[in-house]
């Protein structure tokens, strides 16, 4: 079974790429979403991030995200902590769903931070889903009702596009001229053959 990471900077369309991977039946795994759940669910995860970034990290049982935000977006060095801290327990639920997926000729991992959190490693190839900043910016927009000034503060804490595609095995194009269907259907086929 081959192990293929999607990733790509926030606001390229990664979800939406992997909902149409999902629909030709291939299975795959949200590593932000189970990061957070994690994070909720995991009494050693909450227990350690509470003690590197104060009671205010959870309110009763819920993850403060506002309040981590505010201590790691501006910062780089806490930023590493935290993920330090979650990624290698989604490692470990990765490997634990890829066990009920053996009968697959492929699964997909998507993950924003596939390269910063090393679970590049364990993929078998990369896809990375571009889009042009300006069209990121208001996707994100529209979808987060954030400003463009956040925006840009959360991607500097993600990998450059350029950085991205030096590592990509295939480019999934999500600019809104290029039909993205054609391009995952070619790249499914090569999978599967």
């Amino acid at each position: 079974m081959l192990k293929v990471g999607i990733t790509g900077g926030i606001g390229s369309g990664k979800s939406t790429v992997c909902k149409i991977f999902n629909s030709l039946g291939i299975p795959v795994y949200h590593a932000d979403t189970r990061a957070k759940y994690l994070t909720i669910h995991t009494s050693d995860i909450r227990e350690v991030i509470i003690n590197e970034f104060g009671p205010d990290s959870f309110i009763k049982e819920t993850y403060n995200t506002k309040y981590i935000s505010s201590k790691v977006f501006n910062n780089p060095a806490l930023l590493k902590k935290l993920n330090c801290i979650i990624h290698p327990y989604v490692a470990e639920d990765f490997n634990e769903w890829l066990n009920g997926q053996k009968k697959q000729i492929y699964v997909i991992q998507e993950a924003a931070i596939l390269f910063e959190s090393d679970a590049y490693k364990k993929m078998d190839r990369i896809i990375v889903v571009n889009a042009p900043l300006d069209i990121r910016i208001r996707r994100i927009t529209e979808r987060d009702n954030i400003s463009k000034e956040e925006i840009l503060k959360k991607m500097k804490n993600q990998w450059s596009t350029e950085k991205l595609l030096a590592l990509a095995d295939w480019v999934i194009n999500n600019d809104d001229n290029k039909l993205i269907l054609p391009q995952i259907i070619s790249i499914h086929n090569q999978l599967i053959s």
